[in-house]
């Protein structure tokens, strides 16, 4: 149990402090999205003189933000689901179901960083249409998103076994932050 108490706590501490610098990272891309829309707004409609590049920026900007806020989400149970069967059940149960959920996730975020991965190699044979960068560096999203959810996964995995093992208050689930600041 100690070994696996041990394991967790590292790994908590990488995921927290991974995710910490994401979602700062995620609203300043953000904001930054956001003054390129209002850019384009105004050479569009105020000087009638649309600019070239805003929308590719943008759009890269965005699979970045949701790169880098989605494996929070998922660590701290944002996503969207439907929990009304799994909470009928007894907390063994639940546990199991919990569990065997994980790790099938954990089949399906292999098989998507690896696709990624690939994905994010081709992006160095072309070039975004207008800001003239290689693709590849806007596909690292997914690769970085993908990899970063698969470690949440491993520790929501390996906190789940160490509940069935008995142990639930040392292998609580992970707090949420606050807010964006939140330490």
């Amino acid at each position: 149990m100690g070994a696996l108490a041990a394991l967790v706590t590292g790994l908590t501490r990488i995921n927290t402090s991974v995710l910490w610098l994401g979602r700062h990272i995620a609203w300043m891309a953000l904001a930054l999205m956001t003054a390129i829309i209002l850019l384009q707004v105004f050479f569009r409609y105020v000087l009638n003189s649309a600019l070239p590049w805003p929308e590719e920026a943008a759009r890269a900007l965005m699979i970045w933000m949701m790169a880098l806020i989605a494996p929070g989400g998922y660590r701290w149970g944002a996503f969207v689901s439907i929990d009304m069967a799994s909470e009928a059940l007894p907390p063994t149960l639940r546990r199991i179901l919990t569990l065997t959920l994980l790790l099938m996730s954990t089949v399906v975020l292999s098989i998507l960083l690896y696709q990624a991965i690939q994905h994010f190699n081709s992006g160095f044979i072309f070039r975004s249409s207008t800001l003239k960068i290689p693709l590849a560096y806007v596909y690292l999203g997914m690769s970085v998103c993908f990899g970063l959810m698969l470690s949440v996964n491993v520790e929501l995995a390996l906190r789940t076994i160490g509940r069935m093992l008995g142990d639930a208050e040392r292998f609580k689930k992970p707090e949420p932050p606050g807010f964006v600041g939140a330490d």
